[in-house]
């Protein structure tokens, strides 16, 4: 009897032991799975701030811009002068509003001789906010993109701490 005793309490202290290293295991996979959790849940916070973070950045582009054109265009006349303040080089300046000219004076004096202002005012705005816009989605298809990624290591995480 006491040898039968003595059998079994070796094989309990071993099926003890596996017991509480199955037991640190599950505790060190669930901990990483929380930590991993964790920073998704955080670039995917960080994600969605971005969002927001352009979208008053376009709002506040268009106000801007809405603002700035309604000053340059409040004169009744183009002058060299208000063109070289408002662009840079002579190039964007006849890119901008999509005339041919071979100087500023020339491209003022074709922008004072058009008929209707309000037409450039109208078309430069569209252009320039266009423009802006399209940068602007360029940015928000990249964070699908990242977004997209975050789902798929979410989903990956969950679908391998269901396997184990």
């Amino acid at each position: 009897m006491e040898q039968q005793q003595k059998s079994t309490l070796p094989q309990q202290t071993s099926v003890g032991k596996t017991i509480r290293k199955i037991a640190d295991q599950l505790k060190q996979e669930s901990n990483l799975q929380i930590k991993v959790t964790s920073q998704i849940l955080g670039a995917a916070a960080q994600i969605s701030e971005n969002h927001d973070r352009l979208i008053d950045e376009v709002v506040d582009m268009v106000e801007e811009d809405l603002d700035h054109r309604a000053q340059t265009y409040k004169a009744d006349k183009f002058t060299v002068d208000v063109l070289k303040q408002q662009f840079k080089t002579f190039g964007e300046a006849k890119s901008h509003f999509e005339l041919k000219a071979n100087s500023w004076a020339t491209l003022s004096d074709k922008l004072n001789s058009l008929s209707d202002q309000s037409s450039i005012v109208t078309h430069c705005s569209k252009t320039s906010v266009t423009n802006r816009l399209e940068i602007i989605e360029h940015e928000i298809r990249i964070m699908r993109t990242e977004v997209s990624q975050v789902l798929f290591l979410l989903h990956q995480l969950t679908h391998n701490s269901l396997k184990n």
